[in-house]
């Protein structure tokens, strides 16, 4: 069994999804818009340019993701996409990048179980963790 974040946006899934595939060193294996999909003469024109589904992968993982119809999105709530990164200098790297233009909630610092945690919600909406742990 794998389990894989599927993230929801507001018109804004392309754009955030390019700057994942940077930022997490991803690669973005599939993108359709729902004018491309089969769905496209059933969908609202103003609709057709909106992604239906995106998927990457990062490492062996998957990070999903689409543009809900423009009237069913919500924002995310009570959860986080945590990342676990086992170089201090990665965990830095990716919090500041995922940090640009976002809200940090927990800055980036030691803790008892983590060498770096820090806790944020991206530009995009995003709640992130980043964790790079402690040998235990």
């Amino acid at each position: 069994m794998k389990i894989a974040p599927y993230l929801g946006f507001d018109g804004q899934c392309a754009e955030a999804f390019h700057f994942y595939e940077r930022t997490l060193h991803g690669k973005i294996d599939m993108m359709m818009t729902y004018g491309e999909s089969p769905m496209a003469d059933q969908t609202p024109t103003a609709q057709r340019a909106r992604i239906m589904h995106a998927h990457m992968k990062i490492g062996d993982q998957s990070l999903m993701g689409g543009d809900a119809p423009s009237h069913m999105h919500q924002k995310p709530a009570g959860f986080c996409v945590s990342i676990h990164v086992d170089e201090e200098a990665e965990a830095e790297r990716i919090f500041r990048e995922l940090g640009e233009g976002g809200q940090i909630n927990t800055p980036m610092s030691e803790t008892f179980w983590a060498r770096r945690f820090g806790m944020l919600v991206d530009r995009f909406g995003t709640p992130w963790i980043v964790n790079c742990p402690k040998a235990m």
